[in-house]
């Protein structure tokens, strides 16, 4: 299933498994490295945006947005009040704190001369000068791995002063973030790489009208710069055939949860969430009961639903969302309130606080969980979260709200019945399960 699309070929991952793939001598030698900056140099800026737009990337941090519109986005020549030039800045969010979401590491970790080749060419279609990867201050390994590669690339030419002779200069600077997960909403993570608290700011103005330190800025994520040397070297039409209309190429897919091989998975967006599932060596330890599609923060599905193919639109449609390309797998022993429990606890504890709706609505709702679980709940609960989730979701300054409510409510509109039996059977303990040890100990604070 994984080759039913003739137009396939892996575009990031060919050779991820290989010894020293993270070299810059591997991937000069067999990825024909920095050649498609080189074709770029050769381009116009605007040839590249269009090149990039008419291939279809969409953007694969969560949003799905165009990513050759929001660079088309980006002014020419933009100037102060005093007429000026202002400096353009292109940013690479990496910060990936969306549960079920494990593809950036790897990215970082198996092939980075690809991303920093994206971001290099990105800078010339923006003409920008100056990059940033904004990155998890956790993530130690990838940090060093990175650093080197970025070290290395300076060493060779390819950043710097005066690229490969062609007059273009760009510099790439790496700022560690503190492990915020709303520092993964661009206009947070603009103002945490500005010293400020990682708080999402109102829109307009846009990132492309005033970004980081007030300048024209365009944030994209790490797989979405990685897809763009493909792009660039073998032609926007092959890239748009492997997907679906309207979603171009491939997408790198983490299976986690019941599956018998979880991993990073590169694939066409023309499988179902069965062919994944079957791809990733099928159910563990029971029958398919539930699968979050998009990381934590995207709608249920269940079993009965993931003949869905896996593109933006078509998980639209089914009510849910592609996301960051999180497919959590849950067999038939998970008690679904429990899991969408842990979930809400995670949310509770990650809302920066600025709206009130979200900072009081994400306390509100591990509440009323946590209460069904311990046999407190009652049938007017059901009710009430979902009252909940319409006072928060589309209410707030960014799509956090929306974040806490996808599971929230899905799981009470799908598994309905669950919630039923807790209540009137008077929790986890009226039908014979123990609650887990981290709920005890973590558990909202009722």
């Amino acid at each position: 299933m994984m080759y039913n699309n003739e137009h396939f070929e892996p575009v990031i991952t060919p050779n991820v498994t290989k010894p020293g793939c993270e070299t810059l001598d591997f991937y000069l030698q067999n990825e024909n490295g920095y050649k498609a900056l080189e074709k770029t140099l050769k381009m116009k800026p605007a040839e590249v945006v269009d090149e990039v737009k008419k291939s279809n990337l969409r953007g694969r941090g969560g949003a799905g947005f165009p990513t050759g519109m929001k660079w088309s986005f980006m002014p020419a020549n933009p100037v102060d009040e005093k007429g000026n030039p202002k400096p353009k800045y292109l940013v690479c969010n990496a910060d990936e704190g969306e549960p079920g979401t494990f593809k950036d590491r790897l990215i970082f970790t198996k092939t980075p001369h690809r991303m920093i080749e994206g971001m290099i060419i990105g800078g010339f279609a923006i003409g920008s000068n100056k990059g940033f990867v904004y990155i998890r201050g956790e993530w130690h390994k990838e940090i060093r791995l990175m650093q080197k590669a970025i070290d290395d690339a300076y060493a060779k030419g390819f950043l710097g002063k005066n690229i490969l002779g062609s007059g273009f200069d760009f510099d790439l600077v790496i700022y560690k973030g503190a492990g915020a997960y709303i520092c993964g909403e661009e206009t947070a993570l603009l103002n945490s790489l500005e010293g400020k608290r990682g708080e999402p700011r109102l829109k307009p103005p846009f990132p492309a009208q005033v970004g980081a330190y007030g300048m024209p800025s365009c944030v994209n994520n790490v797989e979405t710069f990685a897809a763009v040397p493909y792009i660039i070297s073998k032609g926007w039409e092959k890239y748009a055939k492997m997907g679906p209309e309207r979603s171009g190429g491939t997408r790198l897919i983490c299976v986690s949860g019941h599956v018998n091989k979880p991993g990073v998975y590169e694939l066409p967006m023309n499988l179902s969430i069965n062919d994944i599932i079957d791809l990733a060596g099928g159910v563990k330890g029971g029958k398919l009961k539930a699968v979050i599609p998009g990381g934590a923060s995207a709608p249920m599905l269940r079993a009965d639903e993931c003949h869905c193919l896996t593109d933006y639109d078509s998980l639209a449609k089914a009510g849910t969302m592609a996301g960051s390309g999180g497919l959590i797998v849950m067999n038939d022993s998970v008690n679904i309130v429990e899991a969408t429990y842990t979930l809400l606890k995670f949310y509770e504890h990650e809302s920066c606080g600025q709206c009130s709706q979200c900072r009081e609505g994400s306390h509100w709702l591990a509440r009323m969980f946590k209460r069904i679980l311990d046999g407190g709940g009652t049938q007017d609960d059901l009710d009430y979260i979902a009252k909940i989730c319409s006072n928060m979701a589309g209410q707030t300054i960014c799509a956090f709200a929306d974040a806490v409510t996808g599971p929230a409510l899905s799981s009470v509109r799908k598994f309905r019945g669950e919630f039923e039996e807790l209540i009137m059977r008077g929790g986890l303990k009226g039908v014979g399960r123990v609650e887990s040890f981290s709920h005890k100990l973590e558990g909202a604070h009722v």
